[in-house]
């Protein structure tokens, strides 16, 4: 008689709770996506495998949550709901190869679900994204704090495809695939969101306080 077919272990015995603690050091833009014996392990429902695998891609699918969604505890939560279901899903992945683009729709989607779930973004600044180099550390801090709360308003379909076009530097095609869309989509809201940006910075400019000494100017 045929042993029976190894079934998947419950969500239970995937050590997720570490993943939360993964120290972040910037390393964009790219992440390393390889390792499709480990991908094709942990389709089969291999527990030590899916735990290896996500371990080496935490950091990245970290960056990719914060960029998104400037929150800690937004990102921490949208990771920790990534990892679940990519153990719930991944059996059902056709192609192992393919491995890299559905991590990052998987991530960029429950971004989207916790920034529709919690409605609210922090304006710290977010060095990671907007950081200039230039002499004056007050002007800087200023204009990222500027330029992030500019970026916050954008709705998150639009903050997602610039994170995945201007930092992570993929392509319109490499995003189509990563989010599930038609290229022209990726185009109309990356152009949308640049204009978007353009517009929100603007409207954020200071306006210049004119001193009048005797009537005049």
């Amino acid at each position: 008689m045929q042993p029976a077919d190894p079934q998947p272990a419950s969500s239970s015995a995937v050590d997720t709770r570490g993943f939360r603690l993964v120290a972040v050091t910037p390393s964009l833009p790219g992440s390393s996506m390889d390792g499709t014996g480990l991908v094709e392990q942990s389709m089969r429902g291999d527990t030590a495998a899916f735990n290896t695998l996500m371990r080496r891609e935490a950091k990245f699918m970290y960056q990719v949550a914060s960029l998104i969604l400037r929150d800690r505890h937004l990102c921490e939560d949208a990771v920790q709901q990534a990892l679940l279901r990519a153990w719930r899903d991944l059996p059902r992945l056709r192609e192992p190869d393919r491995f890299s683009a559905w991590l990052r729709r998987l991530v960029v989607n429950c971004c989207y679900d916790e920034a529709r779930r919690e409605r609210r973004h922090n304006h710290e600044a977010f060095d990671r994204v907007t950081a200039p180099l230039a002499s004056d550390q007050a002007a800087n801090v200023a204009e990222r704090e500027r330029v992030d709360h500019a970026f916050g308003r954008l709705p998150v379909e639009q903050r997602a495809v610039l994170v995945l076009h201007h930092y992570l530097q993929l392509t319109h095609p490499e995003i189509a695939e990563s989010l599930g869309i038609p290229i022209g989509t990726v185009k109309s809201r990356i152009r949308r969101g640049v204009d978007s940006l353009r517009v929100s910075l603007a409207v954020d400019d200071p306006v210049p306080i004119v001193q009048r000494e005797g009537g005049h100017a």
